[in-house]
């Protein structure tokens, strides 16, 4: 399980994070919403390592992970889907799905077959190079390489930005399967409201910094969440 406690966190002078508290259990999506420039980027960073924090904690399975890089936290099985994709535009997708051997023992050092059952068109492009694929075909390839690591907890930062629809559902179905497993924990941020709300088992609002809103699916009251989302 990943508890994240009281986290402060800064960039200079400017507080990003604000006691931010909130847990992902194994087998359970935990959505984080909130308009642009709330804080949810920022908590991701400070999880995968990318960012220092000023104060509080966050573990993995009641083990500290502050201090760590992000390469270490890699090896404990924290995968990171960054806003934005990040895939090599000048690899192929072949390559670049090896490119998430680097945290992984030598003889796990291949691509799963679930990774094509949930995404069959990256079987077909295997030979093609990231940077031709469309914005949601880079998507499905900077998932697909996320779970090449074996991760226990994945985290994915709006996985639906700029994505046709086809592919949020296919996006949706993926989170929707892994989840049904039950050993990995899934950290969603997302601004399109109903992904996040089909998806959600937990969420958690952020304003200002700050958890504002937060609880199980079941008991969310959306118009109030609805209310925190709006510009």
């Amino acid at each position: 399980m990943l508890t994240v406690s009281n986290v402060d966190l800064y960039y200079g002078a400017a507080q990003a994070l604000r006691s931010v508290s909130l847990q992902v259990k194994p087998g359970r999506v935990m959505c984080v919403m909130g308009r642009n420039g709330v804080g949810k980027t920022s908590l991701l960073r400070a999880i995968v390592g990318q960012q220092p924090v000023a104060a509080g904690d966050i573990s993995w399975n009641e083990e500290t992970l502050l201090g760590l890089a992000p390469h270490e936290r890699a090896r404990r099985g924290v995968a990171f889907v960054p806003q934005g994709r990040e895939i090599f535009p000048l690899l192929t997708v072949k390559e670049n799905l090896e490119t998430g051997y680097a945290p992984i023992p030598r003889r796990e050092r291949f691509v799963p077959n679930e990774i094509f059952d949930l995404f069959p068109v990256l079987a077909d492009m295997m030979g093609r190079r990231g940077g031709d694929l469309s914005g949601g075909q880079q998507q499905q390839l900077a998932i697909a390489r996320a779970l090449v690591t074996r991760p226990k907890l994945l985290v994915l930062d709006e996985p639906t930005e700029g994505i046709q629809p086809s592919i949020i559902k296919d996006i949706g179905r993926a989170i929707t399967y892994l989840r049904a497993k039950g050993d990995m924990a899934i950290l969603l941020v997302e601004q399109y409201f109903e992904f996040a709300r089909d998806l959600a088992d937990d969420y958690a609002v952020m304003d200002r910094g700050a958890v504002v809103l937060a609880g199980e699916r079941a008991a969310m009251v959306e118009s109030d969440v609805r209310s925190r989302l709006s510009v």
